[in-house]
């Protein structure tokens, strides 16, 4: 059985990535999120392949492990895993809530990771690991330290593991979009006039970026940055030193 994975599937990105997934040659897409009504209606509204829900907690080790069993027992061709499941907060850590911040790390990190380790045995040549990353992987956020810190753990990751998995023909790709009208921005606090920066800059199209993202894995590719804009700011990352760019894009 062939099957797609998707984690924070029931909104935003996770729902257009659900939705390009239909085009693909599965047997089966597997949706991950913990609301599982969201989850439902994604099924009925764009489900055109078999679809199965899940829903749980990635964060909840517990969780993770009955997954593994599902794995395990059924032993699915997994061809698609995307890492979708994310969020971040602004504002200085110093004034920041241990418990949220600690949170951050939990998703964006430990459970991504833990996630992938899972699936791996399952997946066979030509499949393709998307683990949605951020422009603020390249260069260090003020206001936004953690989330900044785990994408850029999450792009080490996946430069790692792409290398590692090239003799057994499995892609992996980072998608690095900019700011986009989901609800990360409100879950993170960034609301009209709450950051300059983010009321400039310009916004990713979600339907795009999954589709031009999952475009991009499927052609080997190791890094997508979806519009111009960031695109040469990824350029200016490599060359310019990170404290000029933080100074000049202050959150």
């Amino acid at each position: 059985m062939k099957i797609g994975i998707i984690t924070g599937a029931s909104s935003g990105l996770g729902v257009e990535f659900y939705k390009e997934l239909q085009n693909e040659n599965l047997d089966e897409i597997w949706v991950i999120a913990r609301r599982e009504n969201r989850l439902n209606e994604l099924k009925e509204k764009y489900g055109k392949l078999a679809t199965r829900v899940v829903a749980m907690d990635i964060t909840t080790r517990e969780n993770v492990e009955k997954f593994q069993s599902v794995l395990q027992d059924e032993k699915p061709d997994v061809k698609f895993l995307i890492n979708n499941a994310g969020f971040g907060t602004i504002g200085n850590l110093d004034e920041a809530d241990y418990k949220t911040q600690g949170a951050i790390v939990e998703l964006n990190v430990r459970s991504l990771t833990e996630l992938t380790t899972i699936v791996l045995p399952f997946m066979s040549a030509n499949s393709y690991i998307v683990n949605v990353c951020s422009i603020a992987s390249f260069v260090p956020n003020a206001r936004m330290t953690v989330y900044s810190a785990t994408k850029a753990y999450v792009m080490s990751f996946t430069k790692s593991l792409r290398y590692e998995l090239k003799n057994r023909k499995i892609n992996v790709t980072a998608i690095c979009p900019g700011p986009m009208d989901t609800e990360f921005l409100a879950v993170a606090g960034i609301e009209k006039g709450t950051s300059k920066t983010f009321d400039t800059l310009p916004r990713c199209n979600v339907v795009k970026t999954a589709k031009y993202g999952l475009r991009s894995a499927k052609k080997g590719r190791c890094v997508y940055t979806p519009h111009p804009f960031y695109k040469f700011y990824r350029v200016l990352a490599k060359i310019l030193p990170h404290n000029f760019l933080m100074g000049a894009s202050k959150t």
